[in-house]
């Protein structure tokens, strides 16, 4: 399958928000990709769920809906309300990973695990067959903007063999640093899903950066 493009609406101009998820809409991305911080789990706070619930409105595509807040398992139900289709809790937040996930699906929602920079995907070794996504965050998590860790890499072909050898469906989502000196590499290495936010939306023609990104040569 062709590789997904989900832009981070995270870097989108809050002020006119209608106007970047319309611009979003009419691209070629795949997915919306909302980041949910709570200032504990990461040092910095973004959406609630009026505002997701509103993105929901003028949203055409799939809400890639990616939680950065501790005990995920309190609001798994209200996102889904909200209009998350995807969600993803960290591995790091969560104490029982294997009831969250099914939790998530429980509600409908296909269920996805992030990893830091710092956590080895050998952690999800015993639970990958029952994911749909794995998110390999590629920065620290909590700000846009920030550069690419390179090990990402590495970690991208452990978890493509793990999958491989469990037999699992699960994509491998990459968020952090995505832009078009290391998409490629990215896609070739074994990543189905790229997230990108100020690459996309600080570009001068963010329609033709989500274009570009989406017709890479791998």
């Amino acid at each position: 399958m062709s590789h997904i493009i989900a832009p981070s609406i995270l870097a989108a101009d809050f002020a006119n928000l209608q106007r970047d998820i319309e611009l979003v809409n009419r691209s070629e991305a795949d997915w919306f990709h909302i980041d949910v911080m709570d200032g504990v789990f990461v040092p910095n706070i973004s959406f609630g769920m009026p505002v997701i619930s509103a993105i929901k409105k003028h949203a055409s595509k799939t809400m890639d809906v990616h939680l950065m807040i501790v005990d995920p398992d309190r609001y798994i139900a209200d996102f889904k309300r909200v209009g998350a289709d995807i969600l993803t809790v960290h591995y790091e937040a969560c104490r029982h990973l294997h009831r969250t996930v099914q939790a998530i699906k429980q509600e409908g929602m296909k269920a996805g695990v992030s990893l830091n920079p710092h956590t080895p995907v050998s952690v999800l070794e015993d639970i990958i067959s029952d994911l749909d996504l794995v998110l390999i965050m590629s920065v620290n998590p909590g700000f846009g903007g920030q550069s690419f860790i390179e090990n990402t890499y590495k970690k991208i072909a452990q978890l493509r063999q793990m999958i491989e050898k469990s037999g699992s469906q699960a994509i491998i989502e990459i968020d952090g640093g995505v832009n078009d000196k290391n998409a490629e590499k990215l896609v070739a290495t074994g990543a189905n899903a790229l997230v990108a936010g100020s690459f996309v939306f600080r570009s001068e023609d963010p329609e033709q950066t989500i274009h570009d990104l989406k017709h890479l040569k791998y």
